[in-house]
């Protein structure tokens, strides 16, 4: 049977903390549950995907961002936010580094075809923001 698509679920640890932290990039809220109050259940979207953000349950968040003194990160879910071109890429990365988001690395070239730099979210999730560049290495 063919999927018609796949929605991420995020552990987090406040649920209107983490709408907000994804609203700073161009998400929006999507839905929150229970409705009217403390939301235990929610999500994010843009044009193209969602991400369901679960309080405190389904899977594993990594470390708090920044990892606590002393404490090495680990990381929660990973996946990519694939994004129109690379120029979308260095001005989400400037955001990011604007408004003092652990940002994992700065942009780069791969020979696979893709410029990226990495995203941490307060619970640990990491993003790739990535975009085709055209060229790819044979």
């Amino acid at each position: 049977m063919p999927v018609n698509a796949t929605t991420p679920i995020l552990n987090v640890s406040d649920v209107a903390a983490s709408v907000a932290w994804f609203a700073q990039f161009g998400w929006r809220q999507g839905f929150l549950w229970p409705a009217g109050a403390t939301p235990d259940f929610g999500s994010v979207c843009t044009d193209n995907a969602e991400i369901f953000l679960c309080l405190n349950g389904q899977g594993q968040r990594g470390t708090p961002a920044p990892a606590p003194e002393g404490q090495p990160a680990t990381d929660g879910a990973w996946m990519s936010w694939w994004m129109a071109s690379p120029a979308e890429v260095d001005a989400l990365y400037a955001k990011a580094v604007s408004l003092g988001c652990v940002v994992l690395q700065a942009p780069a070239d791969y020979p696979w075809g893709v410029r990226e730099f990495g995203l941490r979210h307060p619970d640990g999730h990491v993003f790739r923001v990535s975009a085709g560049t055209g060229a790819a290495d044979d």
